[in-house]
């Protein structure tokens, strides 16, 4: 989150903003000798605000008040808005639910038999009866139970009658992410309000839980991707999961990196793409020992390719395109913001419609200003030569690698895309087992971005596979 006075000593001037505040006394089109300070006093009257909300929080969670949205089975009382009192629409659920779990079913189960039955999901029953949604926010919504649904509310203490808060804080005052909070420090305060399910039954569903599923800690290897926030789908950019199990003693070969995002549950899927973890490990340690191998000459090669590709004409002229369509839309936004602010004076567009578009439009805005800003910059030759020194300082660090290993890999790469698979000529799966296929792999390293156009791989490959894939 950016600071007040940057938006108004700089950003607003720079659009030609005229930004005026009567009760600071502050006006952008004029010299402002004590607005350092008056910002200064604001964000000391902010961090204080900030701390006294705490300090309140803090004593309520004390008393054992419920001072955050009611779990799944739960309402707040309307005598008393800080105290839980069971919902009689929902509480059977999670009874239900316990009974189900202490009896020996499996999360799974139970989330399979409850979709089948047509039982509400806590999410879905928050944005149809209970709580107000975005657009946006109601349409992550679903109709289908999960596996981490069941096991949250199996594992919740609330459900005891206990009240236990303070599991996660935000970073900062200035920033809506939320970090984890040490078991030690979380605030367990008992018999606050009416428990759902009695001690013992809520002991048996904790031993229950995760017997019927496979105990995946005897194969680690599948559980630890050293890809992980690093390969994501080339189609919708979102990050690829580790899939697949071990058949047979077969490690490698029924361990995939594939999409999620592709199912139904969201409301724009993407088609998917999967790939062997094994292939993937060895296309990536193969790039980086050519890059690894290279001579000073052959860099150097490199670097002047590099720059006379920036300084190209019909590259410049591509960029000068890139600036003026997001100019372009630019305009476009700020007119439509405008004419949606009237058509919300004149009745015509509801109040929380009008939110929903606005916050879109400006994210989009933000993000086209962010891009005008790279696309404007200098591209100096020396900053450029510095960033292919500095990489390849660290590359003769190495004279070959071996073993691809996390460390390594967060050494040299940003980030990975994978594509989606390339069949022969009229098949849409392959036609046997083994049949050959292409695939994009496209490797952003870390200070001089993507260096090969042609991202095409072959597969199956015929080269030898690496140490760590037989290993794994």
């Amino acid at each position: 989150m950016r600071e007040a006075s940057y938006y108004a000593e700089q950003f607003f001037p720079e659009r030609r903003i005229h930004y005026v505040a009567i009760a600071d006394n502050f006006d952008s089109e004029s010299e402002n000798i004590m607005a350092p300070f008056q910002f200064a006093m604001n964000e000391v009257y902010l961090r204080d605000g900030s701390r006294k909300v705490k300090d309140v929080l803090r004593m309520k969670r004390s008393k054992g008040e419920y001072c955050a949205c009611p779990p799944f089975g739960y309402k707040k009382d309307p005598r008393n808005r800080d105290r839980l009192v069971p919902d009689e629409e929902t509480a059977p659920i999670v009874a239900q639910i316990f009974q189900r779990s202490a009896a020996g079913d499996s999360c799974i189960k139970i989330a399979q038999e409850l979709t089948a039955a047509g039982v509400i999901t806590p999410l879905k029953y928050r944005v149809l009866y209970r709580d107000n949604f975005s657009d946006t926010g109601a349409a992550r919504a679903t109709d289908c139970w999960n596996y981490t649904t069941v096991k949250r509310i199996i594992k919740n203490q609330v459900y005891l009658g206990n009240t236990l808060l303070g599991k996660t804080r935000k970073a900062s005052i200035k920033s809506r992410k939320k970090i984890s909070v040490p078991q030690e420090d979380w605030v367990i305060t008992s018999n606050t309000h009416e428990p759902l399910v009695d001690q013992m039954t809520f002991d048996k569903a904790q031993a229950n839980l995760g017997k019927g599923s496979r105990d995946y800690r005897q194969y680690d290897h599948v559980r630890k991707s050293i890809f992980g926030g690093i390969a994501v789908c080339g189609r919708c950019g979102y990050s690829l999961c580790s899939s697949g199990t071990v058949y047979k003693g077969e490690r490698e070969k029924y361990w995939f990196l594939s999409c999620n995002h592709k199912s139904k549950r969201f409301e724009n899927p993407c088609e998917g793409v999967s790939m062997k973890y094994a292939d993937l490990l060895e296309v990536v340690r193969q790039d980086l020992n050519s890059l690894i191998k290279l001579s000073d000459k052959e860099i150097s090669k490199l670097v002047n390719q590099v720059l006379e590709e920036i300084h190209d004409e019909s590259a410049q002229k591509l960029r000068e395109a890139k600036i003026e369509k997001a100019r372009t839309r630019l305009n476009v936004i700020n007119r439509t913001i405008g004419k949606l602010y009237t058509d919300n004076a004149e009745g015509k567009l509801a109040d929380s419609r009008l939110e929903v578009m606005v916050a879109d439009l400006e994210k989009e805005a933000s993000g086209l200003e962010n891009a005008l800003e790279a696309l404007s910059a200098p591209s100096p030759d020396d900053d450029i030569r510095s960033n292919y020194k500095r990489f390849f300082d660290l590359a003769r660090q190495y004279t070959t690698i071996a073993v691809l290993d996390r460390d390594t890999l967060l050494t040299f790469v940003e980030r990975i895309e994978v594509g989606p698979k390339i069949l022969p000529d009229g098949y849409v799966r392959a036609p046997r087992k083994n049949a050959a296929y292409q695939q994009s792999v496209k490797i952003y390293y870390k200070f001089i971005g993507c260096l090969r156009l042609e991202s095409l791989e072959n597969f199956p490959q015929s080269r030898v596979i690496s140490e760590q894939s037989e290993a794994i």
